[in-house]
């Protein structure tokens, strides 16, 4: 067995299209709330929590419910197709309707139709890669998926570069254009998948080289005949198993720290917009060249991560990652007026960052029932987007009433709790058996 590239490389077209979706949101909605609405810090960092408030209760329930789907089309891709087509439709509307009129409650009122919208296949879609590929190979695959991602984060920041020319007015600053392209790309990678995932056919193609099984579950036999500090350290339990004590208190700390650096991160991605403006009196968008320069070393780094990981393990990774972010945090926050040697720091958290995304939600898999990959996925985003409700909210309280030089001292805090609470974590850094042990384990009866 082996991982198959060019699946999942197809399975990452919808994750590539919700992420192009999330980067527009994260740095141009803000700026419309506040230049066309002109809406304050605080109140725009309440506007821009709602699409975490409402994930905390739609990506778990739409990851279970997606679990126990089963349709021609498969498990996730109703949810996909469904959740695309609405985003589409509301978020023209929300961009050649909602905001030209100039009424705060309208735009608000579609923009939770769209949010609602878009978490109705989030899970879904990020639900498919391990659905699809071998836990061996998970944390590889999702070097893959979010490579593709950060390829969707890449094309809209190029987009906005563009394409969106402020207006000597931002007010008046036209949208529409961004947003056809937006909405272009974000069809076109869900047909992709559509047209070349068959989720039925791949699940018994992938049962006739060996299944799915995961490393916990070759050890199965092992497992129940040693403590939880044998087999359990790592592969996915068979349904029904009950999760160990040591277990579980490893996969609330990593849940923690998912909460920790996403407050850190989210923070940074949200306010820089404006940070740039307010302290170093740069304008004309250019805060998406520091951003596009994370992005791309992220995109750089994905694979080589993965390969690294593989070697060291994904917790060592993780906390490298979270090292090179808290560093570049504090010194960026160092600098007086924008320097182009800031885009070495931006370059250090792109890798840092996909240092952490690599590893993390394979990590959380790992520890999870082989059957509730939605639900466990839905799990992950639940602690990610409770970060994404609290850091708007209280990060734009102080950027508001104290300064905005507070952001990157406050993202370094964060990642400097995450790094603790990442230190706790001892299980879901998977060790690959050996080679006869999994043959003999790969049956394809089973």
């Amino acid at each position: 067995m082996k991982l198959n590239k060019q699946r999942t490389i197809l399975i990452g077209f919808a994750f590539m299209s919700i992420c192009a979706f999330w980067q527009f949101y994260d740095h141009e909605i803000p700026k419309i709330l506040k230049y066309t609405f002109n809406l304050g810090e605080t109140w725009t960092g309440v506007v821009m929590a709602l699409d975490n408030v409402l994930a905390l209760i739609l990506l778990p329930a739409f990851g279970m419910l997606s679990d126990n789907t089963d349709t021609k089309l498969g498990k996730r891709m109703p949810y996909i197709l469904l959740g695309t087509a609405l985003s589409a439709v509301l978020l023209t509307i929300l961009i050649t309707i909602a905001r030209p009129s100039g009424n705060l409650t309208l735009f608000v009122g579609v923009l939770l139709l769209l949010l609602v919208s878009m978490g109705i296949y989030r899970s879904p879609a990020v639900s498919l890669m391990p659905d699809l590929t071998p836990a061996p190979f998970r944390s590889s695959a999702n070097a893959i998926i979010n490579l593709m991602g950060t390829l969707g984060g890449i094309y809209i920041l190029v987009m906005i570069k563009l394409l969106l020319k402020e207006a000597a007015d931002p007010a008046k600053t036209n949208y529409i254009p961004l947003m056809l392209s937006l909405v272009l790309f974000m069809i076109v990678g869900v047909a992709v998948v559509f047209l070349t995932i068959n989720e039925k056919k791949i699940k018994e193609e992938i049962g006739k080289e060996g299944g799915l099984y995961s490393l916990g579950e070759t050890f199965e036999k092992e497992e129940n005949a040693e403590d939880a500090s044998g087999g359990v350290n790592g592969g996915i339990r068979s349904k029904g198993a009950a999760m160990p004590a040591e277990v579980k208190r490893s996969l609330i700390f990593l849940l923690a720290s998912v909460f920790l650096w996403f407050t850190a991160y989210n923070a940074v991605t949200t306010a820089f917009s404006r940070f740039v403006g307010e302290v170093w009196d740069i304008h004309d968008n250019a805060y998406a060249t520091c951003l596009l320069v994370a992005t791309i070393a992220a995109t750089i780094s994905y694979v080589p991560i993965a390969f690294v990981s593989s070697r060291i393990g994904r917790k060592r990774t993780i906390l490298i990652g979270i090292a090179l972010m808290g560093a570049s945090y504090v010194i960026t926050g160092l600098y007086p007026h924008f320097s182009p040697s800031i885009n070495i720091f931006f370059a250090l958290v792109g890798i840092g960052w996909a240092s952490i995304n690599v590893n993390s939600y394979p990590m959380v898999v790992e520890m999870s029932k082989a059957g509730d990959i939605g639900k466990y996925t839905g799990t992950y985003y639940t602690f990610s987007m409770a970060a994404q409700v609290f850091t708007p909210i209280f990060s734009g309280f102080l950027l508001e009433n104290i300064s905005y030089k507070t952001l990157f001292p406050y993202a370094f805090i964060f990642s400097a709790l995450a790094f603790v609470t990442m230190l706790m974590v001892r299980h879901g850094d998977v060790k690959p058996p050996k080679k006869e042990t999994i043959l003999e384990n790969f049956d394809v009866d089973d």
